[in-house]
């Protein structure tokens, strides 16, 4: 996030014959994408003139000639900009439409938000992401602005949570009908090794997002929670009134936001969704998005993330942690849920959410994997016999836990599709193979 706090990307679309896109240093993220015509023409003035900055009186007629040249393109570009459509126009996204719902993703350049606008986009929702880049990917942006380009389909904007003055902003200046909230930092063992970094980014930035949510009139949350929340429950299946008795940092900012989600709809007409969810794998199985952690994440993120860089030699074999655990085979076990599977839940939820009404759900398949097994189906996935090494436990972590997910089924008709463990890995193995840097190169260089 630090890297990139310093980073402001403008788009300016005026015309089919004009398309600006403008990078410069900024102190604070941007709370929106788009600027003013008179922002463009003190840009266009300060760049040119900078340019022209000659002490030397030989080259005086260049300078009025560079001059006049400046003048001329500011004017072409006010009057290409006049001639826009919607230039004298409010945003589609600042008003409310019939039959449309706009859905404000947090968190929608990461792994699972990617794949939730995605979902929305396709069901003709109206999808508007927020993110501050810090663990998402501009790349898988892209991919969903070229996807669906029309207007008024898809917006970006680059901004923190954290800073409850730009998130108001953001509020005040667009009609969301609803929120699905997965912006999130969420590695079990970073969060050990830095816990406050996990309650201002969970705890506190869910805090923000519901008063503005409040302040403007937003009547719909999705708000996306996590398995963790329960610890390490006595007995399984873990149904929704298993205790809440978290054991790491992750999982208990995650139980704090619920609480303060909770506490708020009992005086609210706010329709509230929570889903916890289990292990995610997986990708779109069409191969447009993927899973790319930032390389200095990778000894923190998903199991599936290690087994498919051990696959590729990225690193020299797979570390599985923790062989004495209370089970089968010594390994921990979890209950790994297809992210196909998972936005299709965030929208069944969005679909049955009721005003005044709070809905939880475990998001699961209902069966648990172990790590071993879980190895196993990722080299006959892959076709590469990953070597594994065993370590000692890591911090935080828990033996064994899998969902009863007969609520969501009954309630909400939902349940999971892709159980196969080997063939969503297979999927996954395929967005990787064609993706070996991630989403490619960024667009701009981060400070």
């Amino acid at each position: 996030m630090n890297s990139l706090r310093n980073l402001r990307l403008l788009e300016l679309q005026a015309s089919p014959f004009l398309s600006l896109s403008l990078y410069f240093q900024t102190p604070r993220p941007p709370t929106t994408t788009t600027t003013t015509i008179p922002q463009l023409v003190t840009l266009f003035s300060f760049s040119f003139a900078h340019c022209m900055d000659y002490p030397d009186p030989k080259r005086k007629n260049n300078f009025v000639g560079k001059i006049l040249l400046a003048a001329t393109l500011t004017a072409l570009c006010i009057i290409m900009l006049k001639q826009s459509p919607s230039f004298n126009t409010p945003s589609m996204f600042s008003l409310h439409e019939s039959g449309v719902t706009h859905v404000l993703v947090t968190g929608g350049a990461g792994y699972i938000g990617s794949h939730a606008a995605f979902r929305l986009l396709k069901d003709s929702y109206r999808v508007t992401i927020v993110d501050n880049l810090s663990r998402g990917n501009l790349g898988a942006i892209k991919v969903l602005q070229e996807l669906f380009p029309e207007p008024g389909r898809l917006q970006f904007i680059y901004a923190d949570l954290g800073d409850a003055k730009s998130v108001n902003k953001i509020f005040s200046e667009n009609a969301f009908d609803a929120v699905m909230h997965f912006a999130a930092v969420a590695y079990v063992g970073e969060s050990t090794l830095d816990p406050l970094k996990y309650y201002h980014n969970i705890t506190s930035n869910t805090l923000v997002v519901l008063e503005s949510m409040a302040a403007h009139g937003v009547k719909t949350l999705i708000y996306s929670s996590t398995c963790a929340t329960y610890g390490e429950p006595e007995k399984m299946p873990i149904t929704e009134e298993t205790p809440q008795v978290p054991i790491n940092p992750y999982g208990k900012a995650k139980k704090m936001a619920e609480d303060i989600i909770l506490d708020f709809s009992k005086n609210s007409d706010m329709a509230v969704m929570v889903l916890r969810y289990f292990n995610v794998i997986g990708s779109d199985p069409e191969g447009r998005l993927g899973e790319a952690p930032r390389p200095e994440l990778r000894e923190h993120g998903r199991i599936s993330g290690a087994c498919f860089d051990a696959a590729r030699g990225i690193i020299p074999g797979l570390k599985v942690r923790g062989t004495d655990y209370k089970t089968s085979d010594g390994t921990c076990i979890r209950d790994y849920i297809d992210v196909t599977d998972l936005v299709d839940a965030h929208v069944k939820a969005l679909q049955h959410a009721q005003p005044r009404k709070v809905g939880i759900y475990n998001v699961g398949t209902g069966k648990g994997s172990s790590v071993k097994e879980f190895v196993e189906a990722c080299k006959k996935a892959t076709g590469v016999d990953i070597k594994v090494d065993f370590l000692p436990r890591r911090p935080g972590d828990y033996a064994e836990v899998y969902s009863d997910p007969s609520k969501i089924l009954r309630e909400l008709n939902w349940t999971a599709q892709h159980t196969n463990l080997q063939e969503s890995l297979q999927v996954a193995w395929r967005w990787q193979k064609s993706h070996r840097d991630g989403y490619g190169t960024p667009l701009v260089m981060y400070s």
